[in-house]
């Protein structure tokens, strides 16, 4: 089959409902996905039929309410659509209510508190704006999770309240510029997500990468990253398929998988999609990493997605790429061919600064996570301070805004590149920055610093709430202005002012930036521990609870959640060091310090006066470095028994287990990886980074 005739086979996509619903059913349930109006009872009872035809029509014969709970993956309880019937058979049924409404157990999925453990009962509402699709012969709908009570327990719940939020505060907007053509505004995201794949028989063999994500051992290989021959190089045979297969995958569930290639690092990869609505990306994305799992393992692999599976190379990350959007196709953040023109443009541009700079600290937040800790400002990624890249074209722009007013745009002209059989190129106004966290690239802003693993949810319900306020507020002084010329250039001359300072399109990776960040006065978090608290800070619950995205309640709840993951992270990664550390890597050391000294005496008992200085310096630095190693084996023992017996207080533990619990692992870490160099490789128990990296 061809890519056309596979794309969307498995979805129950527009094209779909317009063939198989009644014309005033379609237009009905078009009304509610497109202008937010509630969903007729009625409605839902005609789509309902339609739908389990058309799944059982393409094998399915199970459904299941898809949910995306605090647990950061993804959850599914599945329900035949069989019904007996009084003479002992079954018919195949699904009602409306069935679709709209899901009742799965809300106690065992992380509240932070909202729900006591005997308090079972949740709810799942149909998202009817992300369309269903058939996977493993289940009709899958996406859903949001809240709990009895109403309070969301899941990543998608404020990403909709958020973009109901934004696209309330932009209409206000595009209505004071005479905007009569729109009537609504979304949000759209294409998130890239990069990865590693590693031979499955090789992972198996290690209890780090089971139980973690990532190798809490191994020493550098003889080469690494340092030729850069692995970014965009040929694929291998291997990996070619496994991009083929999941490919075909992806585009029968409607998403649009258009770029895959070779990332920086050895074995790691990327695959990009064209840009969708948010929530629908969201899923999107979800389902991706999920697939990219499923698919590695019918090629003998594994598909690694935490931000640090391996030290000393790069890391992987999730460009959120972000930008808004009429129903008519009008991009907002379109600048045009004459940018100091554009005053709605430049409102909107201003106003995404303003939020970044106000709300920099929740935006650290969205991409913290203990995975990110090793990821974020270690040359590979952006550093953990938030700026804003515009590059020379709208820097200029400000400037002269700043400055009195904006009256030319620097044009990009032709790229002569000086071999007469090439054409010339159109240059682009302005250069990329990969070291800007957060990087305007032509019609959008790509958020560089969300990890691999993480929902884009997250980032994007902050980003939308933020941009919201700051749309608000911008709103509130325009509406009704008798000079609304003046009043723009004068607010864009504020907003430039007061927030020129997260605008740096220099070199993030450098130490004079960070110098200059504080000179500022941007915040530096640099641990997820240091970032979880910035969420119940009164400035920012206020106004996550003002747009009816997150209430107080729920502010509260997620920093618990957050920090529970935290701890429990550090908590598992410990015990694994120590189970792997004390049952694998000291065994193997002892037998080789035993061969080796067994060595020894069998040469001194030749009686040959051989020279065996080489066997005893080796077997000295070997011995002391296993000492180092059982006593640095011993403190982590101590502290992460002791972390675990700390209660009441979740930041306080937290804090405990980044400062003692995870530096103590770092120490014993680096003990084992100088025995690794040492001891014969025969006998070392775990596969090395040469076997897991180059070994594909």
């Amino acid at each position: 089959m061809s890519p056309s005739e596979i794309f969307g086979s498995k979805v129950f996509n527009d094209a779909t409902m317009r063939e198989r619903l009644p014309k005033a059913t379609y237009k009905a349930l078009k009304k509610t996905i497109d202008e937010g109006l509630p969903l007729d009872p009625a409605v839902a009872e005609v789509v309902a039929s339609a739908m389990k035809d058309w799944a059982i029509e393409n094998g399915a014969t199970h459904f299941t309410h898809w949910f995306q709970p605090m647990t950061g993956i993804t959850a599914e309880k599945h329900d035949s659509f069989i019904s007996p019937t009084s003479d002992g058979k079954v018919i195949l049924e699904f009602s409306g209510k069935e679709l709209i409404k899901g009742e799965p157990d809300a106690s065992s999925f992380p509240s932070g508190g909202l729900r006591a453990t005997f308090e079972a009962r949740g709810y799942t509402a149909w998202d009817c704006t992300s369309p269903a699709f058939i996977k493993d012969d289940s009709l899958y709908i996406p859903t949001a999770f809240c709990s009895y009570t109403g309070e969301a327990l899941d990543k998608k719940t404020p990403l909709l309240r958020s973009m109901e939020a934004l696209n309330k505060q932009a209409m206000r907007i595009l209505k004071i510029f005479g905007n009569t053509t729109a009537q609504n505004v979304i949000t759209t995201v294409g998130p890239e997500q990069e990865y590693f794949l590693v031979d499955k028989s090789l992972y198996d063999a290690r209890k780090d990468l089971i139980f973690t994500g990532r190798t809490l051992f191994g020493a550098m290989p003889p080469k690494g990253q340092e030729m850069e021959d692995h970014y965009f190089g040929s694929l291998k045979e291997r990996i070619s398929n496994y991009m083929k297969e999941l490919d075909e995958e992806l585009w029968a569930l409607g998403i649009s998988a258009k770029t895959k290639h070779n990332e920086v690092a050895p074995a790691q990869h990327e695959l990009a999609p064209i840009f969708s609505t948010t929530n629908i990306a969201t899923d999107h994305n979800q389902l991706t990493m999920d697939l990219m799992k499923k698919v590695a393992l019918r090629h003998g692999l594994v598909c690694l997605q935490h931000e640090k599976p391996f030290a000393g190379v790069n890391g992987s990350g999730k460009h959120n790429n972000w930008s808004m959007a009429t129903n008519d196709g009008q991009n907002l953040l379109e600048p045009g061919s004459t940018p100091h023109d554009n005053a709605q443009f430049l409102v909107f541009l201003c106003s995404v600064i303003r939020a970044v700079d106000e709300y920099a600290d929740l935006l650290r937040l969205s991409a913290a996570n203990p995975g990110n800790d090793h990821r974020l400002g270690a040359n590979e990624a952006p550093p953990a301070i938030i700026s804003i890249f515009l590059g020379e074209q709208l820097t200029d722009i400000l400037d002269q805004i700043e400055n009195g007013g904006a009256k030319s745009s620097k044009s990009g002209g032709e790229l002569t590149i000086g071999v007469t059989t090439l054409p010339p190129l159109p240059k682009d106004t302005t250069d990329r920055n990969r070291t800007s966290p957060f990087a305007f690239t032509g019609n959008k802003f790509e958020f560089r610093m969300v990890g691999s693993s993480q929902s884009i949810a997250g980032a994007n319900f902050i980003l939308n709430t933020i941009v919201a306020e700051i749309l608000s507020q911008v709103a509130d002084k325009l509406e009704g202005s008798q000079d609304l010329n003046k009043d723009v250039q004068s607010l864009l001359k504020e907003m430039v002012k007061s927030h020129k300072r997260v605008i740096f399109n220099g070199n993030g990776y450098s130490d004079e930036w960070v110098t200059e960040a504080e000179k500022r006065g941007l915040p530096n978090i640099r641990s997820t521990v240091a970032a979880i608290p910035v969420l119940i800070a009164e400035k920012n619950m206020s106004v996550l609870s003002k747009h009816g995205v997150l209430s107080k309640a729920e502010c509260e709840s997620r920093y618990e959640i957050n920090l529970e993951n935290y701890i429990k992270t550090i908590n598992i990664e410990a015990l694994t060091a120590l189970e792997m550390a004390n049952r694998q890597i000291v065994p193997a050391v002892i037998a080789f310090t035993t061969d080796l000294a067994n060595s020894i005496i069998a040469i001194k008992n030749t009686g040959i006066q051989a020279d065996i200085s080489a066997q005893t310096e080796l077997l000295t630095e070997v011995s002391s470095s296993l000492s180092s190693l059982k006593k640095n084996i011993k403190i982590l023992q101590e502290v992460t028994e002791k972390a675990a017996s700390m209660h009441g207080d979740s930041y306080n533990q937290a804090c405990y287990y980044r400062d003692t619990v995870f530096t103590q692992m770092t120490a014993v870490r680096a003990d084992a990886d100088k025995l690794e160099t040492l001891v014969d490789s025969d006998l070392w128990p775990i596969p090395t980074y040469s076997d897991l990296l180059f070994n594909i």
